[in-house]
C-alpha cells in the first residue's frame, strides 16, 4: 500500500480504462490533472481553443468507437462553454465522460473566482443536470474510484450519454492509498444489454408475418446498437420496406432495395405513400420524433388511425411517447431483431416474397435520381448544392465518414446523398447544432485514423468556431471540411422568406446592403491549414482531390465552394409553417376536419420550404 496524487490515480484508471484522448481546454482548475496527463504514455491529451469545440468533437469520437469519451473543462466559463456540446451529446445519446474543475472544496461558501453561485453554494455542476444521465460532484476523494467506474457504465449502458464528475481543484492533488482503487481492478468494462421478452419477440413475428403491408421504420437507435445487419436479415426474410429517421441514416444501404428513405419533413413523397398506408409498422431505436413525423400530423407521414404500432427501445421512456403502441418492448436491438427472425422463421419458414413492391421500390428510386441529374450536373457558379453533393460522392470513398451540420449538408445529405455503409454518416439531430460538424471530424478522424473523414458544413455552421482548425494544425488531426458557402444563415432564410417574404436577420451582408462572407479557405490559410476557394463548379472536383491527396499525406484540408441559395425539398409537412402562415388548415396544432370526418394536411405544407 501506498499514497499516491488523485491525479496521476485518475489518469492511471483512464490508461486501464483503454481511454485514448482527452478533449479539454486549460484552467486554473484543472492543471494539476494536466500535469498527470503530461507524464502518460497511453493517454493523449487534445486541447482545444474553445470548450464547445472539445466537446463537439469528443462527441464525434464516441460515435465512432461506441465507447464513452472523456471531456475535461475548467468551472465557470469552462462549464458554460461546454454545454452545447454535451447537450448534443445527450440528444443524440452519445456516450461521454465530462471532468470538471471546480472551486476548492475548501472555498465553498466564500465565492471565489470564476464561481457560478447565483443560487446557492457550491453548484456550478447543476449547469449540465439538465443534459447528464447523472452529475457527482466529488466531496471525498476516497469516494473517486467507485464514481469513475459508475460514470463510465452509466455513460455506456441503457440510453448512452453524457455523465459529469464535478471536481474541486483540491482533490487532484490530494494524496490517497493506492489500494482504495483495487476495485476499479474487479469492475468489468462492459454491460451486458437486455434481449426482448420472448413472449414481445413471439408477438410482433406474428405481427409482421400477419401484416399485408407492414414496414420497418429504423431510428439512430439501430446504429448505437450496431444491428444493420439483424435489421438487413429481417427485413429480407419478410420483404418488408424499411424506412428511417435523419439518424437512422446508414441503418441499411440507401441502395438497399427494400430502403424506401426517410420520412418527415425532409422526406421523400414514395416513402410518405407506403408509411401513411402501412397496417403495421415497428418503430426501432426511434421515438417517432417531429421532424421525422411531419409534427405528427395524421396522413401526412404516419396514420395512427389506420396503422397498428409496435415499438422496440432501449429505453422504457420512448415507448409510446408519440403514438400508441399495441406491443412496446425494452431490449437490446441487436438481440431483439436475432429473436423477431427466429420467430418469424417458425411462423412462415419460407419467408415473404413481394417481388411487385420492390420493383415499385426501385422505380422511384430511379425516377427521383432522374429527376435531381439535371441540377446535379449543372456547372453554373455559385454551384447547386445538389452539384456539391454529386461531386463529394464521386470522389471519396465508400467508407468515408461524413459529419454533416445543419442546413443543406444535412437535409439535403439526408435525402439525396446514397449512404451505403452503416456508420459512415452522422448528423446533429436532436439539438442540430449548428457548427457540430467543423468540430465533430476532430474526433472522428481521430477515432478512425485510417479513414477518410470530412464535414459537409455551411459558412454559417463554420463560422460558429472555425478554431477547430488549430485543434487539426497542432494535434496534426488530417481531417477534411468541405464549406458550402451562401452567404447566409440558408435554412432560416428560407423559412422567413416564405413567411414573412424577408430576409432580415438570416443573410450576411454589410451595411450598405452588399453581400458577405469572410474567405474561409484565406482564414484556413492563416491557421496553417492548406486550402482552395473554387471559382467555377468545373475546379470543385479537382480540389476535393487535392483534399483528399493532403489526407493521405497527413495533412488537413479546406475546399470552400460558393453556393446558391436553393431550397432542399420538402414533401412533408412542418408545425411552424403552420403557425406562421396565414388562412392554414391548422388550428392549436391541430388539422381541421373535412366534412367527411378525415383529416387533411395544409394545402401549403409541401410548398413551402425551408432553406
Amino acid at each position: 500500500m501506498s499514497k499516491k496524487l488523485v491525479s496521476e490515480l485518475m489518469v492511471d484508471y483512464l490508461e486501464r480504462r483503454s481511454v485514448e484522448y482527452v478533449f479539454g481546454l486549460c484552467g486554473h482548475t484543472v492543471i494539476g490533472m494536466l500535469d498527470a496527463l503530461s507524464r502518460s504514455t497511453k493517454v493523449t491529451y487534445i486541447s482545444n481553443r474553445h470548450e464547445a469545440v472539445a466537446s463537439i468533437a469528443a462527441d464525434g469520437y464516441a460515435r465512432i468507437t461506441h465507447k464513452a469519451s472523456v471531456v475535461m473543462c475548467h468551472l465557470g466559463p469552462g462549464l458554460t462553454n461546454v454545454l452545447t456540446g454535451v447537450a448534443n451529446a445527450a440528444f443524440d445519446s452519445i456516450p461521454m465522460v465530462v471532468i470538471a474543475g471546480d472551486v476548492p472544496s475548501y472555498y465553498f461558501g466564500k465565492h471565489p473566482h470564476q464561481e457560478v453561485n447565483m443560487h446557492g453554494d457550491a453548484t456550478q455542476y447543476k449547469i449540465l443536470e439538465p443534459v447528464v444521465k447523472r452529475a457527482w460532484r466529488v466531496d471525498d476523494p476516497e469516494a473517486l474510484p467507485e464514481i469513475l467506474d459508475k460514470a463510465f457504465r452509466l455513460a455506456e449502458s441503457g440510453r448512452p450519454g453524457p455523465v459529469l464528475i464535478d471536481m474541486p481543484m483540491d482533490m487532484f492533488s490530494r494524496e490517497i492509498d493506492d489500494d482504495l482503487w483495487l476495485r476499479t481492478y474487479k469492475d468489468s468494462h462492459i454491460t451486458m444489454r437486455p434481449a426482448l421478452d420472448p413472449s414481445a419477440a413471439k408477438a410482433i413475428a406474428a405481427k409482421l408475418v400477419e401484416a399485408k403491408n407492414p414496414v420497418l421504420h429504423a431510428g439512430g437507435g439501430i446504429l448505437l446498437a450496431q444491428a444493420s445487419d439483424e435489421l438487413a436479415a429481417l427485413a429480407e426474410f419478410l420483404d418488408i420496406p424499411v424506412s428511417r429517421t435523419l439518424m437512422g441514416q446508414g441503418c441499411l444501404s440507401d441502395c438497399h432495395p427494400l430502403m424506401i428513405g426517410q420520412t418527415g419533413f425532409w422526406g421523400m413523397e414514395f416513402t410518405h405513400s407506403l408509411t401513411v398506408s402501412a397496417d403495421v409498422i415497428l418503430g426501432l431505436g426511434t421515438r417517432f420524433a417531429e421532424a421525422d413525423s411531419s409534427s405528427w400530423y395524421q396522413g401526412v407521414t404516419f396514420d395512427p388511425g389506420a396503422t397498428t404500432f409496435l415499438q422496440i427501445d432501449i429505453d422504457p421512456s420512448e415507448i409510446g411517447r408519440n403514438y400508441p403502441v399495441e406491443i412496446g418492448a425494452v431490449g437490446d436491438l441487436k438481440l431483439g431483431l436475432a429473436q423477431i427472425l427466429e420467430e418469424a422463421k417458425k411462423l412462415c419458414p419460407q419467408g415473404k416474397s413481394r417481388p411487385e413492391l420492390r420493383e415499385k421500390i426501385a422505380a422511384a428510386k430511379a425516377a427521383f435520381k432522374q429527376s435531381n441529374k439535371p441540377i446535379s450536373d449543372d456547372s453554373r457558379f455559385p454551384m447547386t448544392p445538389q452539384r456539391i453533393l454529386k461531386d463529394v460522392k464521386d470522389v471519396f470513398p465508400e467508407d468515408s465518414i461524413i459529419f454533416t451540420d445543419v442546413g443543406w449538408n444535412k437535409n439535403g445529405v439526408a435525402q439525396q446523398f446514397d449512404i451505403t455503409i452503416p456508420g459512415t454518416i452522422h448528423h446533429s439531430s436532436g439539438l442540430a447544432t449548428m457548427g457540430f460538424g467543423a468540430s465533430a471530424v476532430l474526433g472522428g478522424k481521430l477515432a478512425a485514423p485510417d479513414r477518410i473523414c470530412l464535414t459537409l458544413t455551411g459558412d454559417g455552421g463554420f463560422g460558429v468556431n472555425p478554431t477547430c482548425l488549430a485543434t487539426a494544425v497542432e494535434q496534426g488531426i488530417a481531417c477534411i471540411w468541405v464549406v458550402m458557402n451562401n452567404s447566409a444563415f440558408g435554412t432560416i432564410a428560407g423559412l422567413e422568406n416564405a413567411n414573412y417574404n424577408t430576409k432580415f436577420g438570416t443573410v450576411f451582408q454589410t451595411p450598405d446592403g452588399k453581400a458577405y462572407s469572410p474567405r474561409w479557405a484565406d482564414v484556413a490559410k492563416a491557421y496553417g491549414v492548406e486550402s482552395v476557394c473554387v471559382s467555377s463548379a468545373d475546379e470543385f472536383k479537382g480540389a476535393l482531390e487535392q483534399a483528399l491527396a493532403a489526407n493521405r499525406a497527413g495533412k488537413p484540408f479546406l475546399v470552400e465552394a460558393p453556393m446558391e441559395n436553393i431550397v432542399v425539398p420538402t414533401p412533408g409537412c412542418w408545425n411552424i409553417n403552420d403557425i406562421y402562415s396565414p388562412n392554414t388548415l391548422v388550428r392549436d396544432g391541430k388539422l381541421i376536419l373535412k366534412e367527411n370526418g378525415s383529416y387533411v394536411a395544409p394545402s401549403h405544407s409541401k410548398s413551402h420550404n425551408t432553406n
